[in-house]
């Protein structure tokens, strides 16, 4: 399931009759507006193409100047980062890693400090395994 913030744009002398048909066409689901002429509205589909066909309904409602996906939710593309996420190791290896010498370890989340130590984390970058 998709689901897609839209930003519908019309001239404020057509306002009330382009949300009154926003709210019929049954493509969308109405939110608010403002005097200017921009209606929010929220799209779903079970994929990209079945929104673009509610996209194209409401472009040809009269009156619509633009309508423009402003932010998109995939719930298949979130179900596949959880899924990489719960299959991941929380604990990185350097922790891991019980021949290191803690000493030679830099720690950078002091916050009284976090100006130098952040220059000095930057510099660490080239090196991954973070001992110095």
């Amino acid at each position: 399931m998709n689901v897609s913030s839209i930003v519908v744009q019309t001239v404020p002398k057509f306002l009330d009759e382009v949300v009154q048909s926003l709210k019929e066409c049954e493509v969308c689901d109405y939110h608010l507006h403002d005097e200017k002429g921009r209606i929010i509205i929220t799209i779903e589909g079970e994929d990209v193409s079945e929104e673009l066909g509610k996209l194209k309904v409401i472009e040809a409602i009269p009156h619509v100047i633009a309508a423009d996906m402003q932010m998109a939710y995939s719930e298949d593309e979130l179900d596949a980062n959880i899924k990489v996420i719960n299959e991941s190791d929380a604990v990185p290896n350097l922790l891991k890693d019980e021949n290191i010498d803690i000493e030679r370890v830099t720690y950078h989340g002091d916050l009284k400090k976090k100006d130098s130590q952040l220059q000095e984390f930057a510099k660490s970058l080239s090196n991954p395994d973070g001992v110095e």
